[in-house]
């Protein structure tokens, strides 16, 4: 029987395929991280500083901080969408697409700013704006 003689050889370890895994690796993570920052919306507020005249086809709806709903000058004692879309309705009087004005003070909340605008898509109306007001100029008289 014949046996073979040991290997003079040690064993190589090649780096080349490990290296070239982790670079692999390197770049997508550089890659991915780039794309996952979060989208930061800076909404800057527009001021009205000069007065527009009020349209004769216009109706207003105002909403105070309770989100208590007020349609001309009387108070909606319901809140459910149906029955302030009933009110839009009867505050139309007839009237096509009227220009819906939006009264809301600034602790009104998200949510009864959102009905009045979807109860006013429901019913047709396309014509929707809000209700501004100057700034105060301190130190300034007008």
């Amino acid at each position: 029987m014949k046996f073979r003689p040991p290997d003079s050889e040690e064993p190589e370890l090649n780096l080349v395929p490990l290296i070239d895994v982790l670079l692999m690796t390197l770049i997508f993570l550089v890659v991915t991280t780039s794309f996952s920052k979060e989208a930061h919306l800076r909404i800057k507020l527009p001021e009205a500083t000069a007065q527009t005249k009020v349209a004769i086809n216009t109706m207003s709806v105002a909403i105070d901080a309770r989100g208590r709903y007020y349609i001309g000058d009387r108070q909606l004692l319901k809140t459910t969408p149906e029955a302030l879309r009933n009110s839009m309705l009867l505050a139309a009087g007839g009237k096509k697409n009227p220009v819906v004005i939006i009264y809301a003070d600034a602790k009104t909340p998200h949510e009864s700013v959102i009905r009045v605008m979807d109860a006013a898509r429901r019913l047709g109306y396309t014509n929707l704006t809000f209700a501004t007001q100057q700034p105060v100029l301190r130190g300034k008289t007008p």
